[in-house]
């Protein structure tokens, strides 16, 4: 069986070389040529723990990347789209890439005999596989969905940082759409990947659409609810919002997934996949109250940050204050919609002078902020002089420092938004959010 994998970016990259690496026939597909020049050489656009040795592997196989569309209408059983759907300014999502590629498959497939299954893997409100991508395909391909190809929606569920385990053992595979034939023939290629033990959910493109923003949703959800009971904990003396979630998270009805208070969500999923949501909701007469809410904590909780900040230096104005971790989780390069970030617009507008660190991060981070802060990269230099190190990523580097590592600061003054110091012996004022 050919593979086809349109869009080769986190989810399309992580995806070709799990499948790569294990032998399948893979053809992935990119537009932008510096990527396709990195991939070809065996060096991901962005960093993925484990995404490099899994690319070489699949790269020693059978995984071949190209900028041409025709080849896998051609050549592929079945075609993943997983090309991006940005959010625009307006909250809506952006469907010009989607609508972009369904147009040239669509055109391919009117000169070739091959009938692949088009699988829509892109983030995508509920209803767009069938009322916008079917009609294009059908409408450029000239032939029928389910006679002259296949269509199905199957969301994904990947972790930053985690997306290699993820591909390799997923918690669950979505599959969406109202072709038998077609549902069937992914069901047996993801039976042939994971098993049979595999949960799997058959449904139609809507349900399979809105299981996505709903799983995101509520990942939020969770976010902000132990966040609110972190502020409530920081007012109460000697209440730790760590042993409450321990003790919550034991809970079955519960769970202990994504209940670490901090300073907030980011990245590049449940921000957006929240506001289109909302957006989604509105447009469709609900008012969505709860995911208003979700979304009004998240962002009250920066300002939390800058608020322990400004309490514990009185004055922030020239004050010279280190960022520890600007990636918006560990094991990933990934700024979009980090905390960090809209920490250090925050720090600069009350006119601090910032300094810097994260170990995968910081060129991205210098697309951003150019000279308007100093880059650090060693902690070393990052805490030399400083009047206020905040921990914002909790990097395993940032856990491991101690007394020494900190004796350089000006004035030894630790914000921990991730209290990655419960218990250690610091000789400093401490701050650590969610601990009264």
């Amino acid at each position: 069986m050919k593979v086809g994998i349109i869009g080769l970016g986190f989810v399309g990259l992580s995806f070709a070389s799990v499948l790569g690496s294990k032998g399948y026939y893979v053809i992935g597909v990119e537009s932008d040529r510096n990527k396709v020049s990195k991939i070809i050489r065996g060096e991901p656009p962005f960093y993925e723990s484990k995404l490099t040795n899994t690319l070489k592997m699949a790269s020693k196989k059978l995984f071949r990347v190209s900028t041409d569309i025709k080849l896998v209408v051609n050549q592929c059983d079945l075609i993943f789209v997983t090309v991006g759907t940005p959010q625009m300014k307006d909250g809506n999502i952006d469907l010009n890439m989607i609508k972009s590629t369904a147009s040239e498959i669509g055109k391919s497939l009117s000169k070739t005999k091959n009938k692949p299954i088009i699988i829509i893997k892109s983030t995508v409100v509920p209803g767009t596989t069938q009322n916008l991508i079917k009609p294009i395909l059908e409408k450029n391909s000239k032939k029928i969905t389910g006679v002259g190809f296949g269509l199905i929606t199957n969301p994904e569920f990947l972790r930053e940082g985690k997306a290699m385990d993820d591909t390799r053992k997923p918690h669950i595979v979505v599959i969406g759409g109202d072709d038998k034939n077609s549902i069937k023939k992914v069901k047996e290629f993801y039976c042939n990947i994971y098993g049979t033990k595999i949960p799997m959910i058959i449904t139609n493109t809507q349900t399979a659409e809105m299981i996505k923003y709903a799983n995101n949703s509520f990942l939020a959800t969770k976010i902000s609810f132990i966040n609110q009971i972190a502020n409530i904990c920081q007012s109460v003396a000697g209440t730790n919002v760590e042993n409450v979630a321990r003790a919550i998270g034991l809970d079955p009805r519960i769970g202990n997934q994504f209940l670490k208070a901090g300073p907030g969500y980011g990245g590049s999923c449940l921000p957006k996949d929240l506001q289109t949501l909302i957006r989604f909701s509105s447009k469709s007469g609900i008012d969505p109250l709860l995911l208003k809410a979700v979304q009004k904590t998240n962002a009250s909780q920066v300002r939390m940050v800058v608020s322990l900040i400004e309490r514990s230096l009185v004055k922030v104005k020239g004050k010279k204050i280190t960022i520890l971790g600007l990636s918006f989780k560990e094991d990933s390069d990934d700024i979009r919609e980090s905390v960090s970030i809209k920490l250090i617009n925050a720090l600069l507008k009350r006119n601090a002078v910032i300094t810097v660190h994260d170990p995968k991060a910081i060129e991205n981070t210098k697309e951003t902020f150019e000279n308007r802060i100093r880059y650090a990269y060693s902690i070393k230099d990052a805490l030399r002089h400083s009047q206020c190190a905040v921990i914002m990523t909790p990097w395993k580097e940032y856990g491991r420092l101690t007394n020494n590592d900190f004796r350089t600061m000006k004035r030894k003054l630790i914000i921990d938004t991730r209290r990655l110091f419960i218990g250690h012996n610091l000789n400093a004022e401490y701050h650590a959010i969610g601990v009264g």
